[in-house]
Formats: C-alpha cells, sequence, structure tokens
C-alpha cells in the first residue's frame, strides 16, 4: 500500500518536542508571597532543606524520587507480592536489574546511600583511596565514615563551568595511573565511576573513558564499580555524542556500559523513575556474601533489601521506561531548553548544559560575594525568596569542609535546579525562568551568608545560616 500524500505534497518534517505523556491527576501548586517565603526561610535557618513542601512553588531540590511514576507501573505496584522471603516481586525486579545491568548478583536496599554504605563498610579500609571521576556527597561521605578518601579525578574541562566539551565527566585517566602508582594497588579497594558526574554539573562519561577505565583498573587487578545513578541519561549522551552509537539502542549502550565493570551501586530514585529503592550489584561471590550479610542485619531479607513488594515492581518497570528515547529526548531537552533561555540573558552556567539539571556558576553570576559567605547558597536562597524556587547549593557548603574539619573552597559553586522526571511543564519552565532572569538583573543585591551550626557530617541537609 501507498503512503496517501499531505495536502499541498509531502508530509512536513515536525521540529516540536513533546512531553511524551499526558496527564490524567493533578496535583495543586502551592503559592506564597515573598514575605511570607523570607520569614518562612528564616525559620528554617536560611536553609532550604528545612523549608516544608506546601511552603514551595517550584520544587527542583533534587530529582531522586520526586517524579511522576507512570500508569504501568502502578499497574505493577496493584500486582505485588509482599511475602517476605521469595516474594515473585523480587525475582522480576531481579530480573529486569541483571538484564540491563548483566552482573551475577542484585542486592536490593531502600535507596542508593544504603547500597554506598554496604560497600564501603564491606570493601574501604582505614586509610585507602576510592579514586572516581566525582563523588557525589553521600558517597564521600559513606567512604570517610569508614575512614577512607574520596579521591575526585575528573578531567580539567570537568572543572570548568564555561568550557565546552562533549563528556566533561570523564576522569583523567593520567591521574588515575599516578593515584594507583602513588597510593599502592594494595590501597585501592576498587576504582569509582559517576554516570552522569552529578557534582560536575551532571555531565555525563564518554564510552571511551569508561572502557579506558576498566582497562586501568583491570590492569592492576581492581575492580572497577559504577556509581549509576543516571546511567539512562549517560546513556543517551552517548548515542548523540560519541561517534558509533548513534544507531545503537539506548537499552544496549546501557548494557555495554555495564559489561566493562564489576559492579554498580544505583538510586532508583533517579533512573530507576521510582520514589524510593535502590541496589548494589556485584560479580564477586565473596563480597556478595559479605554484602548480603550486612544487608540482613541493617536493610532486610535478601529478596527485599528495606523494599516493599510494590517498590520493586515499581522499579522493575521503571528501569526500561527511563530507556525509551521518546522519554530521554523530552527530558534531555527540557533541561537544554532552559539553559538556552539563560545563556541568552548571560547568566553563567555548566556548559553545555547536563542531563537532569541546569546548574548555574554562583562564583560567577556573584563575584561580589565572596567563598567564605558561600556564593552557592545564596543564590538558593534568593531563588526561594524571589519565586518560590528551591534548589540546592553544590559548593562549598557541601563540600568545602576537610574530613581533618578544616574549610578550603569546593572547586566550582554552584547552584543545581534538579527537574523531578515528568513532572513540570513548559509553562513551570518559563516561570522558572523568569525567576533566574529577574534575580540576575539586580544579582549585586544578593547577600552572603555564614554558618551559625553544622552537623560533623553532611552539613549541608541540616546547617543553620545566617545572612551577613
Amino acid at each position: 500500500m501507498t503512503q496517501p500524500e499531505a495536502p499541498g505534497g509531502e508530509y512536513p518534517e515536525l521540529h516540536t518536542i513533546i512531553e511524551p505523556f499526558r496527564t490524567r491527576s493533578v496535583e495543586p501548586i502551592p503559592f506564597s508571597t515573598p514575605q511570607e517565603r523570607a520569614a518562612w526561610l528564616e525559620a528554617a535557618g536560611h536553609n532550604p532543606f528545612l523549608l516544608r513542601a506546601d511552603q514551595v512553588t517550584i520544587d527542583l531540590l533534587t530529582d531522586s524520587g520526586t517524579g511522576a511514576m507512570s500508569s504501568h507501573q502502578w499497574a505493577a505496584m496493584i500486582r505485588s507480592d509482599e511475602s517476605y522471603a521469595g516474594a515473585s516481586s523480587f525475582y522480576k525486579f531481579e530480573a529486569a536489574v541483571k538484564d540491563i545491568f548483566g552482573f551475577k548478583h542484585v542486592i536490593p536496599t531502600h535507596q542508593g546511600r544504603a547500597a554506598e554504605r554496604i560497600l564501603f563498610s564491606i570493601g574501604v579500609q582505614p586509610g585507602q583511596v576510592v579514586p572516581s571521576n566525582t563523588h557525589f556527597d553521600t558517597t564521600r561521605a559513606n567512604i570517610e565514615f569508614a575512614k577512607g578518601e574520596a579521591r575526585d579525578l575528573v578531567i580539567a574541562e570537568g572543572r570548568q563551568p564555561q568550557t565546552i566539551h562533549p563528556f566533561k565527566g570523564n576522569m583523567d585517566l593520567d591521574a588515575l595511573r599516578r593515584t594507583i602508582a602513588e597510593a599502592g594497588v594494595e590501597n585501592i579497594p576498587f576504582v569509582m565511576i559517576t554516570i552522569t558526574n552529578n557534582s560536575g554539573g551532571g555531565q555525563p562519561v564518554s564510552m571511551a573513558n569508561i572502557r579506558a577505565v576498566s582497562e586501568i583498573a583491570h590492569e592492576h587487578g581492581l575492580p572497577f564499580i559504577i556509581d549509576a545513578c543516571r546511567f539512562a541519561e549517560n546513556s543517551w549522551f552517548i548515542k548523540t555524542r560519541e561517534e558509533g552509537y548513534a544507531d545503537t539502542s539506548t537499552l544496549d549502550i546501557a548494557r555495554e556500559i555495564f559489561s566493562y565493570a564489576d559492579g554498580c551501586t544505583m538510586s532508583a530514585k533517579k533512573d530507576g523513575m521510582a520514589n524510593i529503592g535502590g541496589f548494589l550489584c556485584l560479580n564477586d561471590d565473596a563480597m556478595a556474601l559479605n554484602a548480603r550479610n550486612l544487608l540482613i542485619l541493617t536493610e532486610g531479607f535478601p529478596t527485599y533489601g528495606g523494599l516493599a513488594g510494590y517498590d520493586m515492581e515499581a522499579i522493575a518497570v521503571g528501569l526500561y521506561e527511563a530507556l525509551n528515547e521518546n522519554y530521554l529526548r523530552y527530558r534531555i531537552r527540557t533541561i537544554t531548553y532552559l539553559a538556552e533561555k539563560l545563556a541568552a540573558a548571560g547568566v553563567p552556567m555548566v556548559q553545555p548544559p547536563g542531563g537532569h539539571a541546569v546548574y548555574i556558576d554562583a562564583r560567577a553570576m556573584l563575584p561580589h560575594i565572596p567563598d567564605s559567605q558561600y556564593p552557592g547558597w545564596s543564590l538558593a536562597n534568593a531563588l526561594y525568596v524571589v519565586g518560590g524556587v528551591r534548589a540546592v547549593e553544590i559548593g562549598s557548603v557541601m563540600f568545602g569542609r576537610q574530613p581533618d574539619g578544616s574549610e578550603r573552597p569546593a572547586p566550582m559553586d554552584l547552584v543545581r535546579m534538579a527537574f523531578p522526571r515528568r513532572v513540570y511543564m513548559q509553562s513551570h519552565v518559563d516561570y522558572l525562568a523568569e525567576v533566574i532572569l529577574a534575580i540576575h538583573a539586580r544579582r549585586e543585591t544578593v547577600r552572603g551568608h555564614r554558618i551559625l551550626w553544622e552537623p560533623p557530617f553532611l552539613r549541608h541537609f541540616s546547617v543553620q545560616m545566617q545572612p551577613v
């Protein structure tokens, strides 16, 4: 059968990227005045983490567990098996993880940091060094809690917000070799890499770099572990930016990525498209046995690991939905759409835009605020007061305090606006751009902050601040 012609000749090529879903249930958004928000922020110790959710209009604090689940996920949840041991929901979850990630042992946990804690508890000895491109906050904290050193080895371009590079999350291979030589193989339990590189602006890692890191690690007899939280987004960037992968499906790209590794940690609250959950995958039988023993002690039986059956069902479906190319095209375009609006007005940010968030370069936007007064934190608070937007600082509050208690400015002082998956529409993004541009126009009026009180670990979650 021949294809019918459109009126006027051939069908036109359409370029508008639309949300690949439609809405059947809505959640009201709270609105407030700047005066109300200023009072709420003061009551929260000038810490956006301590605000109530009903005090926030656009919540971009994190993309972790904040997404909307699909009708297929909700249907799967209704079918769940809540048996304590051997639930059928676990075997569906395990089959999906093995199909995509390919590892021998799948160990469920209630979220990604639990997988990290188990891995580092059984694998890291005091004084050992764990190299990565850039460790995120919970990864670093769990390594340091085990008395190890989390060492960041991202390429130079990854520390330069304005520099354009297709894979700014890549690990510096020469730095990795030097680290292995200086620390000694016996003092490195494994080599890690984070995809995408969250602390460095959500930047992807190339397949060539993943393969090379794997080869260096295995050349020295070291296991290679991937922090896989945003593996689907990283797979999309490989497909669209790396030579030789344009015609490869994101599913097959993901399978190749993990074929080079010996295990992974995963927060399924990101590219698992679920509101809770995670897992630790390993190929080594002895490590997996030790991990399961600790899992039973702290999380639960190995066939649920702190998760309800319906959580495992949601993840089993969500892992595939995250790899859907229509979804990935829309998601990455959403981030780029906001970045283009901001760049046109001269707002400094990490370029090119990452996969799950736009990262404003607060140090460049607010040069009148010294590092000691935390420009990223100050900008995040301004976003909230002006527009009810909750974002997160990824800078010297999060990463400035050293293990010995000293203070050192972070390599970059960023404000991350992380987009929950399948939640906000274009008008929300347009509003967000308006808020940011209003602050940028009066950026010299933004005030710095100082710390009044801080906890010993992960201080950004509960620190108390005061405007200078």
